[in-house]
Protein backbone atom coordinates (compact mmCIF):
# COMPACT_ATOMS: atom_id res chain seq x y z
CA UNK A 1 0.00 0.00 0.00
CA UNK A 2 1.07 3.59 -0.62
CA UNK A 3 -0.19 7.11 -0.27
CA UNK A 4 -1.41 9.47 2.45
CA UNK A 5 -4.59 9.41 4.48
CA UNK A 6 -5.89 11.71 7.20
CA UNK A 7 -7.78 11.14 10.43
CA UNK A 8 -8.85 13.20 13.41
CA UNK A 9 -9.17 12.40 17.11
CA UNK A 10 -12.08 14.37 18.49
CA UNK A 11 -12.16 16.54 15.38
CA UNK A 12 -13.05 16.04 11.76
CA UNK A 13 -10.31 14.66 9.53
CA UNK A 14 -8.52 17.44 7.63
CA UNK A 15 -8.38 17.42 3.83
CA UNK A 16 -5.72 15.18 2.27
CA UNK A 17 -3.90 18.28 1.00
CA UNK A 18 -3.10 19.25 4.62
CA UNK A 19 -1.73 15.88 5.65
CA UNK A 20 1.82 15.61 6.97
CA UNK A 21 3.80 14.06 4.14
CA UNK A 22 1.79 15.45 1.27
CA UNK A 23 4.11 17.32 -1.05
CA UNK A 24 3.77 20.88 -2.22
CA UNK A 25 3.23 22.05 -5.74
CA UNK A 26 5.82 21.54 -8.47
CA UNK A 27 6.49 23.07 -11.87
CA UNK A 28 4.00 20.57 -13.29
CA UNK A 29 1.24 22.11 -11.17
CA UNK A 30 2.29 25.57 -12.33
CA UNK A 31 2.19 24.46 -15.97
CA UNK A 32 -1.22 22.82 -15.52
CA UNK A 33 -2.69 25.89 -13.80
CA UNK A 34 -1.26 28.10 -16.56
CA UNK A 35 -2.85 25.84 -19.18
CA UNK A 36 -6.20 26.19 -17.38
CA UNK A 37 -5.88 30.00 -17.43
CA UNK A 38 -4.92 30.01 -21.12
CA UNK A 39 -7.82 27.72 -22.06
CA UNK A 40 -10.27 29.91 -20.12
CA UNK A 41 -8.90 33.01 -21.87
CA UNK A 42 -9.24 31.41 -25.31
CA UNK A 43 -12.84 30.52 -24.48
CA UNK A 44 -14.10 33.67 -22.74
CA UNK A 45 -12.14 36.37 -24.58
CA UNK A 46 -13.25 35.47 -28.13
CA UNK A 47 -16.86 35.05 -26.95
CA UNK A 48 -16.82 38.58 -25.52
CA UNK A 49 -15.22 39.97 -28.68
CA UNK A 50 -17.83 38.33 -30.92
CA UNK A 51 -20.83 39.21 -28.73
CA UNK A 52 -19.89 42.63 -27.37
CA UNK A 53 -17.45 44.08 -29.94
CA UNK A 54 -18.44 42.53 -33.29
CA UNK A 55 -22.17 42.46 -32.70
CA UNK A 56 -23.26 42.56 -36.33
CA UNK A 57 -22.74 40.19 -39.26
CA UNK A 58 -19.16 39.19 -40.03
CA UNK A 59 -17.58 37.35 -42.98
CA UNK A 60 -18.27 33.62 -43.01
CA UNK A 61 -14.59 32.81 -42.51
CA UNK A 62 -14.47 34.93 -39.36
CA UNK A 63 -17.65 33.30 -38.03
CA UNK A 64 -16.19 29.83 -38.57
CA UNK A 65 -12.99 30.91 -36.85
CA UNK A 66 -14.89 32.05 -33.75
CA UNK A 67 -16.96 28.85 -33.72
CA UNK A 68 -13.87 26.64 -34.02
CA UNK A 69 -11.91 28.54 -31.39
CA UNK A 70 -14.79 28.43 -28.92
CA UNK A 71 -15.43 24.70 -29.24
CA UNK A 72 -11.74 23.76 -29.07
CA UNK A 73 -11.17 26.02 -26.07
CA UNK A 74 -14.16 24.56 -24.19
CA UNK A 75 -12.86 21.01 -24.57
CA UNK A 76 -9.36 22.24 -23.72
CA UNK A 77 -10.63 23.65 -20.42
CA UNK A 78 -12.02 20.21 -19.55
CA UNK A 79 -8.88 18.31 -20.57
CA UNK A 80 -6.33 20.53 -18.82
CA UNK A 81 -8.60 20.68 -15.78
CA UNK A 82 -8.44 16.89 -15.53
CA UNK A 83 -4.65 17.00 -15.79
CA UNK A 84 -4.47 19.65 -13.05
CA UNK A 85 -6.73 17.57 -10.80
CA UNK A 86 -4.65 14.42 -11.29
CA UNK A 87 -1.40 16.27 -10.53
CA UNK A 88 -2.84 17.84 -7.39
CA UNK A 89 -4.20 14.47 -6.25
CA UNK A 90 -0.82 12.85 -6.86
CA UNK A 91 0.92 15.47 -4.72
CA UNK A 92 -1.64 15.37 -1.93
CA UNK A 93 -1.89 11.59 -1.66
CA UNK A 94 1.78 10.89 -2.40
CA UNK A 95 0.90 8.39 -5.09
CA UNK A 96 2.72 7.94 -8.39
CA UNK A 97 0.57 8.77 -11.41
CA UNK A 98 0.30 5.06 -12.33
CA UNK A 99 -1.00 4.16 -8.85
CA UNK A 100 -3.68 6.84 -9.08
CA UNK A 101 -5.45 4.61 -11.59
CA UNK A 102 -6.18 2.21 -8.72
CA UNK A 103 -6.47 4.79 -5.92
CA UNK A 104 -9.67 6.04 -4.34
CA UNK A 105 -9.90 9.72 -5.28
CA UNK A 106 -13.46 10.17 -4.03
CA UNK A 107 -12.48 11.84 -0.70
CA UNK A 108 -10.14 14.23 -2.53
CA UNK A 109 -12.77 15.03 -5.16
CA UNK A 110 -15.76 15.38 -2.85
CA UNK A 111 -14.30 16.66 0.44
CA UNK A 112 -11.85 19.37 -0.66
CA UNK A 113 -12.60 22.76 -2.16
CA UNK A 114 -10.33 22.01 -5.10
CA UNK A 115 -12.02 18.69 -5.80
CA UNK A 116 -15.55 20.08 -5.57
CA UNK A 117 -14.60 22.97 -7.85
CA UNK A 118 -13.07 20.50 -10.31
CA UNK A 119 -16.24 18.40 -10.46
CA UNK A 120 -18.50 21.41 -10.93
CA UNK A 121 -16.28 23.02 -13.56
CA UNK A 122 -15.82 19.80 -15.51
CA UNK A 123 -19.57 19.18 -15.69
CA UNK A 124 -20.31 22.84 -16.40
CA UNK A 125 -17.79 23.25 -19.20
CA UNK A 126 -19.07 20.03 -20.73
CA UNK A 127 -22.41 21.82 -21.04
CA UNK A 128 -20.65 24.91 -22.44
CA UNK A 129 -18.93 22.78 -25.10
CA UNK A 130 -22.25 21.16 -26.06
CA UNK A 131 -23.99 24.54 -26.34
CA UNK A 132 -21.20 25.96 -28.52
CA UNK A 133 -21.32 22.89 -30.76
CA UNK A 134 -25.08 23.33 -31.17
CA UNK A 135 -24.55 27.01 -31.92
CA UNK A 136 -22.18 26.06 -34.73
CA UNK A 137 -24.16 23.12 -36.14
CA UNK A 138 -27.56 24.85 -36.01
CA UNK A 139 -26.17 28.25 -37.00
CA UNK A 140 -27.64 29.87 -33.91
CA UNK A 141 -25.10 32.51 -32.80
CA UNK A 142 -27.41 33.62 -29.97
CA UNK A 143 -26.58 30.39 -28.13
CA UNK A 144 -23.19 31.91 -27.42
CA UNK A 145 -24.78 34.10 -24.76
CA UNK A 146 -25.74 31.29 -22.34
CA UNK A 147 -22.36 29.66 -23.02
CA UNK A 148 -20.58 32.90 -22.05
CA UNK A 149 -22.69 33.51 -18.94
CA UNK A 150 -22.23 29.93 -17.74
CA UNK A 151 -18.48 30.16 -18.36
CA UNK A 152 -18.23 33.36 -16.30
CA UNK A 153 -20.12 31.70 -13.45
CA UNK A 154 -17.92 28.59 -13.58
CA UNK A 155 -14.72 30.64 -13.35
CA UNK A 156 -15.76 31.43 -9.77
CA UNK A 157 -14.81 27.84 -8.92
CA UNK A 158 -11.14 28.86 -9.06
CA UNK A 159 -11.74 31.80 -6.72
CA UNK A 160 -13.81 29.70 -4.31
CA UNK A 161 -11.03 27.10 -4.02
CA UNK A 162 -7.98 29.39 -3.99
CA UNK A 163 -6.18 31.57 -1.46
CA UNK A 164 -9.04 34.05 -1.20
CA UNK A 165 -11.33 31.27 0.12
CA UNK A 166 -8.97 29.07 2.13
CA UNK A 167 -6.86 31.56 4.10
CA UNK A 168 -7.94 32.31 7.71
CA UNK A 169 -8.85 35.91 6.80
CA UNK A 170 -10.77 34.97 3.65
CA UNK A 171 -13.84 37.09 2.89
CA UNK A 172 -16.51 37.09 0.21
CA UNK A 173 -15.21 40.46 -1.00
CA UNK A 174 -11.74 39.02 -1.63
CA UNK A 175 -13.29 36.09 -3.51
CA UNK A 176 -15.35 38.48 -5.64
CA UNK A 177 -12.26 40.61 -6.37
CA UNK A 178 -10.30 37.50 -7.33
CA UNK A 179 -13.09 36.43 -9.70
CA UNK A 180 -13.24 39.89 -11.28
CA UNK A 181 -9.45 40.00 -11.63
CA UNK A 182 -9.38 36.61 -13.36
CA UNK A 183 -12.34 37.33 -15.65
CA UNK A 184 -10.89 40.68 -16.77
CA UNK A 185 -7.53 39.04 -17.47
CA UNK A 186 -9.17 36.23 -19.47
CA UNK A 187 -11.18 38.67 -21.59
CA UNK A 188 -8.09 40.81 -22.19
CA UNK A 189 -5.75 37.95 -23.14
CA UNK A 190 -8.35 35.98 -25.08
CA UNK A 191 -9.55 39.10 -26.87
CA UNK A 192 -6.01 39.87 -28.02
CA UNK A 193 -5.66 36.30 -29.29
CA UNK A 194 -8.95 36.57 -31.18
CA UNK A 195 -7.85 39.82 -32.84
CA UNK A 196 -4.42 38.45 -33.75
CA UNK A 197 -5.37 34.98 -34.98
CA UNK A 198 -9.00 35.20 -36.14
CA UNK A 199 -10.02 38.76 -36.98
CA UNK A 200 -6.83 40.11 -38.52
CA UNK A 201 -6.04 37.18 -40.86
CA UNK A 202 -9.66 36.64 -41.91
CA UNK A 203 -11.62 39.76 -41.05
CA UNK A 204 -11.01 42.14 -43.91
CA UNK A 205 -13.43 45.03 -43.49
CA UNK A 206 -14.28 44.21 -39.85
CA UNK A 207 -10.69 44.60 -38.66
CA UNK A 208 -11.07 48.30 -37.98
CA UNK A 209 -14.32 47.92 -36.02
CA UNK A 210 -12.89 45.02 -34.02
CA UNK A 211 -9.70 46.87 -33.07
CA UNK A 212 -11.45 50.12 -32.13
CA UNK A 213 -14.16 48.32 -30.17
CA UNK A 214 -11.67 46.19 -28.26
CA UNK A 215 -9.50 49.25 -27.57
CA UNK A 216 -12.44 50.86 -25.77
CA UNK A 217 -13.21 47.64 -23.89
CA UNK A 218 -9.56 47.21 -22.90
CA UNK A 219 -9.67 50.45 -20.89
CA UNK A 220 -12.43 48.96 -18.72
CA UNK A 221 -10.62 45.61 -18.44
CA UNK A 222 -7.34 47.21 -17.37
CA UNK A 223 -9.14 49.32 -14.78
CA UNK A 224 -10.88 46.24 -13.34
CA UNK A 225 -7.62 44.26 -13.24
CA UNK A 226 -5.69 47.06 -11.54
CA UNK A 227 -8.32 47.84 -8.90
CA UNK A 228 -9.08 44.20 -8.07
CA UNK A 229 -5.38 43.27 -8.09
CA UNK A 230 -4.47 46.18 -5.79
CA UNK A 231 -7.16 45.14 -3.31
CA UNK A 232 -6.01 41.51 -3.33
CA UNK A 233 -2.39 42.60 -2.80
CA UNK A 234 -3.43 44.61 0.26
CA UNK A 235 -5.35 41.64 1.64
CA UNK A 236 -2.56 39.10 1.12
CA UNK A 237 0.39 41.41 1.93
CA UNK A 238 -0.69 43.69 4.78
CA UNK A 239 2.92 44.75 5.46
CA UNK A 240 4.90 46.63 2.82
CA UNK A 241 8.09 44.65 3.46
CA UNK A 242 6.21 41.46 2.57
CA UNK A 243 6.74 42.50 -1.05
CA UNK A 244 10.47 41.76 -0.92
CA UNK A 245 10.81 39.53 2.15
CA UNK A 246 8.40 36.76 1.13
CA UNK A 247 8.35 34.49 -1.91
CA UNK A 248 4.74 35.46 -2.58
CA UNK A 249 5.62 39.14 -2.59
CA UNK A 250 8.64 38.72 -4.85
CA UNK A 251 6.62 36.79 -7.44
CA UNK A 252 3.92 39.45 -7.21
CA UNK A 253 6.54 42.08 -8.07
CA UNK A 254 7.67 39.96 -11.01
CA UNK A 255 4.09 39.66 -12.21
CA UNK A 256 3.58 43.41 -11.89
CA UNK A 257 6.70 44.02 -13.98
CA UNK A 258 5.39 41.80 -16.79
CA UNK A 259 1.95 43.45 -16.53
CA UNK A 260 3.62 46.86 -16.90
CA UNK A 261 5.26 45.72 -20.15
CA UNK A 262 1.97 44.39 -21.51
CA UNK A 263 0.06 47.54 -20.55
CA UNK A 264 2.73 49.75 -22.12
CA UNK A 265 2.35 47.76 -25.32
CA UNK A 266 -1.40 48.18 -25.17
CA UNK A 267 -1.05 51.90 -24.51
CA UNK A 268 1.03 52.22 -27.69
CA UNK A 269 -1.79 50.57 -29.63
CA UNK A 270 -4.32 52.87 -27.99
CA UNK A 271 -2.36 56.09 -28.54
CA UNK A 272 -0.68 55.39 -31.90
CA UNK A 273 -2.61 52.74 -33.86
CA UNK A 274 -6.13 53.71 -32.88
CA UNK A 275 -5.89 57.32 -34.20
CA UNK A 276 -4.53 56.03 -37.52
CA UNK A 277 -7.44 53.60 -37.87
CA UNK A 278 -9.95 56.30 -36.94
CA UNK A 279 -8.42 58.52 -39.64
CA UNK A 280 -9.02 55.82 -42.26
CA UNK A 281 -5.52 54.32 -42.39
CA UNK A 282 -4.82 50.59 -42.65
CA UNK A 283 -1.71 49.87 -40.59
CA UNK A 284 -0.58 46.24 -40.35
CA UNK A 285 -0.70 45.73 -36.60
CA UNK A 286 -1.00 41.95 -36.55
CA UNK A 287 2.70 41.33 -35.60
CA UNK A 288 2.30 43.80 -32.75
CA UNK A 289 -0.95 42.14 -31.63
CA UNK A 290 0.78 38.76 -31.62
CA UNK A 291 3.60 40.24 -29.52
CA UNK A 292 1.23 41.78 -27.00
CA UNK A 293 -0.72 38.52 -26.79
CA UNK A 294 2.53 36.63 -26.08
CA UNK A 295 3.40 39.01 -23.25
CA UNK A 296 -0.14 38.68 -21.91
CA UNK A 297 0.23 34.89 -21.88
CA UNK A 298 3.38 35.39 -19.81
CA UNK A 299 1.28 37.39 -17.36
CA UNK A 300 -1.01 34.37 -17.01
CA UNK A 301 2.03 32.16 -16.36
CA UNK A 302 3.17 34.47 -13.55
CA UNK A 303 -0.38 34.43 -12.16
CA UNK A 304 -0.43 30.62 -12.26
CA UNK A 305 2.83 30.40 -10.32
CA UNK A 306 1.60 32.99 -7.82
CA UNK A 307 -1.62 31.03 -7.30
CA UNK A 308 0.39 27.98 -6.24
CA UNK A 309 2.54 29.91 -3.74
CA UNK A 310 1.23 30.22 -0.20
CA UNK A 311 0.83 33.86 0.90
CA UNK A 312 2.40 35.06 4.18
CA UNK A 313 0.61 33.54 7.18
CA UNK A 314 -1.89 35.63 9.12
CA UNK A 315 -0.33 36.19 12.54
CA UNK A 316 -3.55 36.70 14.41
CA UNK A 317 -5.27 33.62 12.94
CA UNK A 318 -6.87 31.37 15.59
CA UNK A 319 -4.90 28.31 16.56
CA UNK A 320 -5.84 25.06 14.86
CA UNK A 321 -7.97 22.67 16.88
CA UNK A 322 -6.47 19.54 15.49
CA UNK A 323 -3.25 18.40 13.85
CA UNK A 324 -3.27 16.50 10.57
CA UNK A 325 -1.58 13.18 10.59
CA UNK A 326 -0.58 10.74 7.90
Amino acid sequence: PAGVFTFGVGVAAPPPTEAVGSSGTTWRDDAARWAVFVALALLIGPLVVRLAVLRGPVPARVERGFHLLGVVAAFLVIDVGIVAFVLRASNALQLPIADLLYGDLQPFAEKTRFGIAFLAMTLGFGIVAAVLLLSWILDRPQLRWPALLLSLALVSGLSLSGHQATEPDATWLAQAADWLHLVAACVWVGGLAALAFVVWPLGGAVRRDAFLGFARLAVVLVGAMVLAGAYLALVRLPELNDLWETQYGRFLLLKLGIVAVALSWGAAHHLVVRPRLEAGGEPNVRPSLVGEAAVALTVLLAAAILTNIAPPPVEDAPAATGRPAG
